[in-house]
């Protein structure tokens, strides 16, 4: 029987936010070129957000309830949901707004799996989902289910959704030991990391990167593209730059992303930078298209990230790809990704003179970039996408056999 999947999750591209959880649409959209999907992506709903977005701009920008992305449907349904309070409710309120959407899939698409990314509150609705409709659901842990865990209430949800899933996929080794310290049986736990798309991420030459930003040729660079929230550690490497600048006086440092849905801290890190009379080397560029991201990461020496948390961070290998080594904080999957000395660097996360001496050798280091860019092709999404297609036609198979009637006698 051929898998016919819902890909379940709250985080995903869309029109007012293209960049939102995009690692999960190359992902599952390399599973729907072999298999059947559809996806559900819920947004959280009040009365009042709209007032709301007018202090926070990025607060729920407003979502359309459908649209078609590259030839796949994609259904936004709202669900209650209260900013900042009966957080423990979310997975219930989720699988409620949208059991009348996939009571209609059903009878026009026949879905027999459930495919949800993060443990809570998607795995809490997809759980309850595959229930009401008799179908197997995977989970994906993606990294938060490690924050969410210490929480009671939420805690409590995110161990019984990872307990009732029929099959969970983690993005990291790190991410599976943390499920079986939670008293998941190991078994159905199966690692699959992120790839990454050589064909978006791969250099350029080094110079012509650099006359399309202005900056010299000989001039060091380094990088960091992610969200400019807290997590992220912008400022932490804002911190050393004063330091570096001693050695490297032609520094500059390249920041790619906007807030999002986690807040948005550039007035602070804007701040940071005037305080820190860095004006003149630092430059935020905003958010940028992923087909553009090739520019800024070629045009650099370095690439770092100095993140409090991670599942498997795409942008590690995205960077490798297009032949430039990495600096990253010791969490989450960091070191899986960044797993021999050729690659990069991992400091412990909050050491600032261990970040520091990481970039200054980096700056200064021989790097043999083929060896860094063919690592990265060897983490392509393909070897990642074949081994999902034969998970789901394995759950899928395995249940239809479990539900046949057995003949008497």
């Amino acid at each position: 029987m051929e898998p016919r999947i819902i890909v379940f999750s709250t985080l995903f591209p869309n029109s007012a936010q293209p960049n939102a959880g995009v690692f999960i649409r190359e992902r599952m959209f390399r599973v729907g070129k072999k298999l059947p999907i559809i996806v559900i992506a819920p947004t959280p709903w009040f009365p009042f957000q709209n007032i709301i977005r007018k202090f926070k701009p990025y607060f729920r920008p407003p979502t359309p309830s459908h649209e078609e992305q590259q030839g796949i449907e994609v259904f936004h349904p709202r669900f209650f949901c209260v900013p900042g309070v009966f957080k423990f409710m979310d997975g219930f309120f989720m699988a409620l707004g949208s059991v009348r959407l996939m009571r209609k899939l059903k009878k026009r698409f026949d879905f027999n799996v459930i495919d949800a990314h993060f443990a809570y509150p998607d795995g809490k609705a997809a759980t309850l989902l595959s229930r009401w409709f008799d179908v197997p659901v995977t989970i994906t842990l993606r990294g938060t289910e490690i924050s969410h865990s210490k929480e009671w209430l939420r805690g409590g949800l995110l161990k019984q959704s990872l307990q009732d899933a029929t099959r969970i996929f983690s993005v990291s080794t790190s991410l599976k030991k943390h499920a079986v310290g939670q008293g998941v049986d190991s078994n159905k736990i199966e690692v699959v990391g992120n790839g990454v798309d050589t064909e978006k991420f791969h250099p350029i030459d080094m110079q012509v990167a650099r006359e399309k930003l202005g900056l010299a040729v000989n001039a060091k660079v380094i990088v960091t593209i992610g969200g400019l929230v807290e997590r992220k550690g912008i400022h932490r490497v804002l911190n050393i730059l004063p330091a570096l600048l001693k050695t490297y006086p032609d520094l500059h440092y390249l920041v790619v992303g906007s807030g999002g849905a986690e807040g948005d801290w550039t007035v602070r890190l804007k701040k940071q930078v005037g305080d820190l009379r860095l004006q003149n080397n630092v430059h935020f560029l905003g958010a940028k298209p992923p087909e553009e991201l090739k520019i800024f990461l070629s045009a650099a020496d370095l690439f770092v990230l100095s993140t409090r948390n991670e599942g498997w961070a795409n942008v590690l290998l995205e960077a490798m790809a297009c032949s430039i080594p990495v600096i990253a904080s010791d969490v989450g999957g960091n070191s899986e990704v960044i797993n021999q000395p050729a690659l990069g660097t991992i400091v412990p996360f909050g050491d600032e003179s261990a970040l520091l001496a990481a970039v200054d050798d980096g700056l200064t280091k021989k790097w043999d970039k083929a060896l860094i860019q063919n690592y990265a092709k060897e983490n392509s999404w393909d070897s990642r996408v074949d081994v999902l297609v034969k998970a789901f036609g394995d759950i899928v198979n395995n249940c239809s056999q479990a539900n046949k009637p057995r003949a008497n006698g």
